[in-house]
């Protein structure tokens, strides 16, 4: 595997400048294009890293699975009345499917239904920001994860079209927060910073039957990872989910930091960084790095 790795990594290590970094954040326009890092861990204890992979970079919408599954075990099939499992087809923050649809968001992976996740999680979990804190470092196996407060600040001033899907959904009955106290917590999560190194070991549970293999803690239920690994294949990637479960074929998510997360269940997780994005919103070079990594190694889902 470790040959393989350094294969795609030295073959994609030149291309850049076909996509465009995130620049309606801020902070995030800063971010040089050519930083690139891959990072995996198996279920057995291996680990193979390549690039820029000891650098933190803005999770931001792969924070979706991480409060998706603090949430599941607290309130179980409860959770669909408020938020569908279906792909969206649609971009990430659209309000015209959210009106059409009175307020249930498609899936837990576009804004709106984020949004009511953390909505749900600041009404059950006392001192939620400090505590979602603990539970990525606890899958991390490491305390050094941290909100971006400059991160957070410029998505908290600049989110009005998010604010407004947060209304929309309290104008539908499927929000009873307050706008801005949940909206805060939602950038506070989506400005978390991490390494592929740490984000690697941090989605492992999911490809070992929900069990975090640091501690051999039971995060959420076999069937729980089961849903959710469903939920990152078919949605995981806002409207091109499609294409990346079929050029692809693993369950992921991504982020506009140019972060890309993904696994194979009973063997792997794999995350790779590369901050141009495509129209989509998704790494252009994590997308080619992960579908030659499953090709190489013939081991996607499929």
């Amino acid at each position: 595997m470790e040959k393989i790795i350094k294969s795609i990594y030295e073959n994609y290590l030149h291309s850049v400048g076909i996509g465009k970094v995130a620049d309606y954040i801020p902070p995030l326009a800063n971010v040089p294009p050519d930083k690139y890092a891959i990072s995996v861990c198996t279920i057995e204890g291996e680990k193979y890293n390549i690039g820029n992979y000891t650098e933190k970079f803005s999770i931001q919408s792969i924070s979706k699975v991480l409060t998706l599954s603090m949430l599941a075990p607290m309130v179980g099939k409860e959770i669909w009345e408020c938020v569908g499992k279906e792909p969206s087809g649609s971009p990430f923050n659209s309000l015209v499917q959210l009106e059409y649809e009175k307020g249930i968001p498609r899936n837990p992976f576009i804004n709106a239904g984020a949004l009511v996740i953390t909505d749900k999680l600041l009404q059950l979990v006392p001192d939620f920001n400090e505590k979602l804190l603990e539970y990525v470092r606890s899958l991390a196996g490491s305390e050094d994860i941290h909100y971006n407060k400059e991160v957070s600040d410029s998505e908290y001033t600049t989110g009005e079209r998010n604010k407004a899907l947060a209304h929309l959904m309290k104008s539908f009955g499927n929000f009873k927060g307050k706008v801005s106290q949940v909206f805060r917590s939602y950038c506070n999560q989506c400005s978390i910073e991490m390494s592929t190194m740490q984000l690697a070991q941090t989605f492992l549970f999911l490809a070992n039957k929900g069990i975090n293999p640091l501690n051999g803690e039971q995060v959420v239920s076999y069937r729980d990872s089961k849903r959710i690994n469903a939920l990152m294949l078919t949605c995981g990637f806002y409207d091109e989910s499609g294409d990346f479960a079929y050029r692809v074929g693993m369950p992921g998510k991504s982020g506009v930091g140019g972060g890309i997360v993904a696994v194979i269940p009973g063997k792997l997780s794999i995350a790779v960084w590369s901050p141009e994005l495509n129209g989509h919103g998704n790494s252009c070079r994590g997308i080619a790095t992960l579908a030659d990594f499953t090709t190489e190694l013939g081991i996607s889902v499929f």
